[in-house]
């Protein structure tokens, strides 16, 4: 166990810095609280069909990101899914010259191909606490066995890591809890609607108003990653933070009056799912692309909130330099 790294998460950084560490020659243990792998790149079966409800696209900047799709690309995996989107005007809107990619079957599954390359993955593991015992770590979970780590990546969201830090008496050097502390997240409200019938969304087949309170509109049907008409419709940070604790049934029936413009003559509803993701997105993020505790044990922090550029590429390079780091160990 001394030369293994146990990584909390088994969302894009988790895995990515997995198997970085692995073609360094590194054993790691991913640690996962769900029953599946993905993190907030989510899909769901609902009606027959396929939703994303957590990420919906994604765009590569970096040299280094650019190679990596490039090659889930030759994999089959990704593909250019437009260059912009309609803001819903009558306007066209023009395109940045920037592809934004999806994912062949949904955002979830290149993070379960991304699990192919990784030996040990331990889904259901639901960290309670995580304390410090001399030269190493304790992860206690709800149920079962606790975890010992002598070198430890955290990947959630930074006040996940740091609740359970707290909760174990961790004592973390003031530098480094408050640059922790300094990370900020929006939540999301987020309503999967499957519909019987056609839906009216402009090429190729969503809206973003981001200035709206309702800021993404799309019919996964026309995304191409599923067999049905099923709309993603997500509520910005703002209106998702005024009503994230309203009752199911209010926040429902807003969504729908907002959907129903959207939807052909004869079109109707069929089901409803409501997501709220308390942490959806960073919107004051490190600079750094990582984060090495100082006077501890080995203890990391990595993820989409590391290296000021969050989404999906400030995660899979923040995933990536955590685990060179620790490779250098």
């Amino acid at each position: 166990m001394k030369n293994t790294v146990v990584i909390v998460g088994a969302g894009l950084s988790g895995l990515i810095a997995a198997q970085k560490l692995a073609k360094l020659g590194i054993r790691t243990i991913v640690l996962e609280q769900g029953e599946d792998v993905g993190g907030r790149m989510a899909t769901c079966r609902i009606g027959g069909g396929l939703a994303d409800y957590g990420c919906q696209f994604f765009t590569a900047r970096s040299p280094e990101f650019i190679a990596l799709v490039e090659k889930w690309r030759n994999a089959g995996m990704v593909f250019v899914w437009s260059h912009g989107w309609s803001d819903g005007s009558l306007k066209r809107t023009l395109p940045d010259g920037h592809p934004r990619y999806a994912v062949r079957g949904g955002m979830q599954a290149l993070v379960q191909y991304l699990a192919r390359d990784v030996d040990d993955i331990r889904t259901g593991f639901n960290i309670q606490r995580i304390s410090l015992r001399g030269d190493h770590w304790l992860l206690e979970p709800e149920m079962g066995e606790p975890m010992v780590a002598y070198h430890l990546l955290l990947t959630p969201p930074a006040p996940v890591s740091l609740r359970l830090l707290d909760a174990g008496g961790v004592t973390l050097s003031d530098e480094d809890r408050t640059a922790l502390a300094r990370i900020q997240y929006i939540p999301s409200l987020t309503a999967m609607f499957v519909v019987d019938g056609a839906v009216n969304l402009p090429e190729p087949g969503a809206i973003q108003r981001k200035d709206e309170d309702f800021a993404w509109i799309a019919d996964n049907y026309s995304k191409g990653i599923s067999s049905r008409h099923v709309v993603t419709l997500q509520a910005n940070g703002r209106y998702s933070q005024q009503h994230f604790d309203d009752d199911e049934a209010s926040i429902i029936a807003t969504f729908t009056d907002v959907l129903k413009p959207y939807l052909a003559k004869g079109a109707a509803v069929q089901e409803v799912q409501l997501v709220r993701w308390r942490y959806a997105l960073p919107v004051v993020t490190s600079p750094e692309s990582y984060l090495k505790a100082q006077d501890v044990p080995p203890l990391y922090f990595a993820g989409d909130a590391f290296g000021g550029r969050g989404r999906v590429e400030g995660a899979v390079l923040s995933g990536l330099a955590a685990a060179r780091a620790l490779g250098q160990r």
